[in-house]
């Protein structure tokens, strides 16, 4: 069986994910931790569940989703993977942090790149790497098909879109992407956000303002 644990960090409140089955083989998702606190908050769930992280995987690399990619590598000795197209936000995160007044230790640079299609093993289960550009333009959501879990980072939330006024995002791409390739995947996914609360792709089609 496959568990996802989520933990809000940072001044962004984003969620952060520990992906994990019954072997203890586990990747983290989006690591947003940004102080000692959120560190130790995070290790001593890996430690307590006797958890052993394979992966770094994020689903874009906007500053609140890489805040705590040096701890994961100093601790774990994972590089973080990301859509080649997300690797220049990891390489301008100390300027960006600057413009927002956050602390940030900066990044490792990421050598495994995530492509469109990418299907990743974590024990007997997949990921499909699915590229949903718009909020960024190497955004990937992460889809596990036999359990219909999607991590979506700031792609889609509950009731709401990703932003797509930052830089490199364009909104008709965003739409497109959450039309054309998640909506697509069944009404009864469910849908593990950026930021917020977990929703579903129904209840998205029904209720959602900005794709209705």
């Amino acid at each position: 069986m496959l568990y996802l644990k989520s933990f809000c960090f940072n001044p962004f409140q984003q969620n952060t994910y520990v992906l994990y089955d019954n072997a203890g083989s586990a990747f983290i998702i989006d690591p947003g931790n940004s102080t000692s606190s959120e560190n130790t908050l995070l290790k001593a769930f890996i430690e307590e569940k006797k958890l052993k992280p394979k992966r770094l995987l994020l689903t874009h690399a906007h500053l609140d989703h890489v805040l705590g990619s040096r701890f994961v590598f100093d601790t774990y000795a994972l590089l973080p993977e990301v859509h080649p197209e997300d690797e220049y936000f990891i390489e301008r995160m100390e300027q960006t942090a600057a413009m927002y007044g956050v602390p940030c230790e900066p990044s490792p640079m990421p050598k495994e790149f995530l492509t469109h299609g990418q299907l990743i093993s974590l024990g007997e289960y997949q990921l499909e790497c699915i590229h949903t550009p718009g909020h960024s333009p190497g955004s990937i959501s992460f889809f596990i098909r036999d359990q219909k879990i999607l991590i979506s980072g700031d792609v889609l939330f509950r009731e709401s879109i990703g932003r797509s006024d930052l830089p490199k995002g364009d909104h008709p791409t965003l739409l497109f992407s959450i039309q054309n390739r998640l909506f697509p995947l069944g009404d009864e996914v469910k849908v593990f956000s950026g930021h917020g609360p977990s929703t579903t792709i129904a209840h998205e089609k029904a209720h959602n303002p900005f794709l209705n």
